[in-house]
Order: structure tokens, then C-alpha cells, then sequence
């Protein structure tokens, strides 16, 4: 339980900082791939492959991604980087202190970041996907990149090479007596290797595993709760007769 409860603060402390990060864009709505298994598999992929090099998901094991179905020899032969068991859980491969020393901290784990980071501005996938597409080359900041979801984040685009390069156009408008920027689009310093339609799917498809990887069993707990409430309906209409048939010649 302590272990539980210090990953929930860690996962809110990835994209914690300031009220003004939430306030930054308004989140876009995720799309909700959660019972496609194609999308999942796709998003498991881009998850090892993208996510697992500096955050771990220590609460989910590597066979558990069978559920997807996946076969354990393709685990083996696709997704096993950092270590050769597919019983062990999902470490990252960045070692703690060269983490500290690039980022300023260690990578919080990921596995509930999609359930911990819900707030007045959507749901913790909401989060994800508006910030994993706001990233923009700002040559200001440590990493060379910023983020519109959430300013001065320390976490570089790791997607970049997928999404190209961007920078953010800003107009210039008067509010309550004081000129404000607001964001008005983007503009496209280099292509990335798949299209903006491309790449957007793709980050529904993580951000899909991610609330997946958050709780595995939503999906079975959705199915299960519709055919109890189905069985309690059904219930009580028959309860429902049988009392007037019961009491039917009592006066």
C-alpha cells in the first residue's frame, strides 16, 4: 500500500508544477481505444519503445500484455529491453542518478498517470493526449523543447522524430486592460516521419494503453457491472410479481 501510494504521488508530480499548466490550452478529448486491441498493441509498442527509456511502470508485468494478445514468444522477441524474464515488471532503463543529474529528478513511474492526472480540465487521458501533442522547439530551455499543456516541463519531446519540429503561433489580444498572447496554431519547422493526422493516432493508440496499463480489468468490470445491473432489473420485476400474486387475495 505504501509503495501504491508513493507512486500516485509521483505520477502526479510528472506533470504537477503549477496551476498555469492547466490553465495553459485547454485539453483536447481522447479518443477511447481502450477495448481495440490493435490500437492497444500499437500503443504498447510505442510505450516500450518511447516511454520505458526513462519512466517504469512498476506495477505492471510484462506478461500481463497477453491480455492484448500478445504472445509471450512476441513479448520476448519485441518488447523485452531491460531485462530477459517476462514475468518482471516494466523497469526503466535510465539509471536513477544520470536521471537526476539530466532532469533534476527521476522519472516518475507511469503505470496510474492516466487515472491520477483527471482534473476540472478533462480526464487524465484528456491530460496525455493534449500534452504529448504540444510540444515546440524552444531554444531557451535545457532540453530545446517546451510545452504548451504544461510550461517549462523538464521532459525533452521524445516523439519528436515522429512529430517533426513546431513552434506555436501566438496573437496578441487585449484582456481586462492588458495585452495576452493566445495560441492560434502551429507552425512546422520540420516534417516528421508521419503526418499530423498520422501522429495523432498514434498518441490516441499510447494514450489508449496507458489508461488500459492503469487498470487492466476496467474493461471486464464494465462488462460485468452491465450484466449485474441487467440481473437486479430483472430481479426486481419478478420480486415485483411475485409480491401482487402473493398478497393478490388478501384483503
Amino acid at each position: 500500500m505504501k509503495k501504491l501510494i508513493l507512486t500516485l504521488i509521483a505520477a502526479l508530480g510528472f506533470v504537477a508544477g503549477a496551476h498555469a499548466a492547466e490553465e495553459a490550452i485547454p485539453w483536447d478529448k481522447a479518443p477511447n481505444r481502450t477495448t481495440d486491441l490493435a490500437a492497444l498493441q500499437n500503443g504498447a509498442k510505442l510505450f516500450v519503445n518511447y516511454c520505458l527509456n526513462c519512466h517504469s511502470a512498476a506495477f505492471m508485468r510484462y506478461n500481463r500484455l497477453q491480455d492484448l494478445g500478445i504472445t509471450e514468444q512476441q513479448i520476448k522477441d519485441n518488447l523485452l529491453f531491460a531485462t530477459d524474464k517476462v514475468g518482471e515488471t516494466m523497469k526503466a532503463n535510465i539509471d536513477p542518478r544520470q536521471a537526476k543529474e539530466w532532469f533534476g529528478g527521476i522519472p516518475p513511474d507511469l503505470t496510474l498517470v492516466a487515472r491520477s492526472r483527471a482534473g476540472h480540465g478533462g480526464s487524465g487521458a484528456d491530460y496525455l493526449y493534449t500534452y504529448l501533442r504540444t510540444f515546440y522547439r524552444d531554444e531557451t530551455k535545457a532540453t530545446g523543447w517546451n510545452n504548451l499543456a504544461f510550461p517549462s516541463v523538464a521532459m525533452p519531446h521524445v516523439l519528436w522524430e515522429l512529430q517533426g519540429e513546431r513552434r506555436p503561433i501566438f496573437d496578441k489580444v487585449e484582456s481586462h486592460g492588458h495585452e495576452v498572447e493566445v495560441f492560434k496554431g502551429w507552425e512546422q519547422i520540420t516534417p516528421g516521419t508521419m503526418t499530423p493526422v498520422q501522429y495523432d493516432q498514434a498518441v490516441g493508440d499510447l494514450v489508449s494503453y496507458m489508461q488500459w496499463m492503469a487498470e487492466p480489468a476496467q474493461n471486464t468490470r464494465v462488462r460485468v457491472g452491465v450484466w449485474v445491473l441487467l440481473f437486479l432489473v430483472m430481479a426486481v420485476v419478478f420480486v415485483w410479481r411475485l409480491n401482487a400474486a402473493y398478497w393478490k387475495d388478501v384483503k
